[in-house]
């Protein structure tokens, strides 16, 4: 790599280090605690409470029964493995705001393994397309997710298409310790149900959907030439035609009601994150809403 791009890639990459270290230390350290850690950890037994002991670990039940505080006794403090799947393929690059999807995902994956690090967890990521872009084995420490960073900015994915359905099949055989995925797609991808509801019962698997707000509403701009980003094709779209923009909504709307079915048919935890928009709020309201349910 010539030295000039060297320099521009880290200092794109220190960039949105410092952005993303700030986020995630401020709101997920707590929250991705609990709402990560609260599953992992078998505990033993309880014992009575002794000062010093963390008084989030009582056990309520039991000390309710015997008058007298107990604590959960854990096996082990479980470090976890996250994983992103993530989604290089054409469709990231569709994007008309400010911010491209792809500068999305690139911040998303930032901020979540930072969020790993942060509570000793490792971190690892599948790029993929319709084949496996890359495979980057889940480790420990800032200049592992620095790495992860930089393949994330200059990734050239060799394919177009979307293969959802392989690159969870790829997950489940590589990873084989239960961990957290994190699936950062469009999801505009063909029969990945099946592979999708066999690597949630095995990992914790969390589907983050990444859309720009221009395909939920397509703005009256006259004739545009638009590509299909998966096959590639051209073909002209009259956006002016009223018709063609409720047909291009109804048709969004009714595939984003057909993915949700299916997340909850899989049992998956899912947030839509839309291009330009504050990624912040949707992810701490995802951990907030599954810290409820433990």
């Amino acid at each position: 790599m010539h030295n000039m791009e060297t320099t521009d890639l880290l200092r794109k990459v220190r960039k949105i280090e410092i952005k993303t270290r700030g986020l995630s230390s401020q709101i997920f350290s707590g929250e991705y605690h609990s709402a990560f850690k609260g599953r992992g950890m078998a505990f033993s037994e309880v014992r009575e409470y002794m000062p010093g002991d963390d008084i989030r670990s009582i056990d309520w039940n039991v000390t309710a029964r015997f008058n007298h505080p107990y604590v959960k006794v854990f096996e082990e403090e479980r470090e976890l493995t996250v994983m992103l799947l993530v989604d290089v393929s054409g469709s990231g690059s569709f994007g008309t705001r400010k911010q491209l999807k792809r500068d999305l995902i690139t911040e998303l994956c930032a901020v979540l393994s930072f969020s790993a690090i942060q509570n000793n967890d490792k971190a690892g990521v599948i790029f993929f397309s319709d084949k496996i872009e890359l495979f980057i084995p889940p480790k420990k420490g800032k200049t592992h997710i620095l790495r992860i960073i930089r393949e994330l900015i200059n990734l050239e994915p060799e394919s177009h298409g979307t293969d959802l359905g392989m690159a969870l099949r790829y997950f489940t055989n590589m990873i084989k310790k239960r961990s957290i995925a994190f699936v950062i797609s469009d999801f505009k991808s063909k029969n990945f149900e099946d592979s999708l509801k066999i690597a949630s019962r095995k990992h914790d698997t969390v589907a983050i959907r990444i859309a720009d707000r221009h395909e939920k509403h397509l703005p009256d701009v006259g004739l545009v030439r638009m590509q299909d980003a998966e096959t590639g094709q051209f073909r002209w779209v009259d956006t002016s035609s009223a018709a063609v923009r409720l047909r291009f909504e109804q048709w969004n709307r009714t595939y984003t009601a057909q993915l949700e079915s299916m997340f909850n048919r899989s049992g998956i935890d899912h947030t839509v994150i839309e291009t330009g928009m504050n990624y912040v709020t949707p992810l701490i309201n995802l951990f907030k809403a599954r810290e409820r349910r433990f």
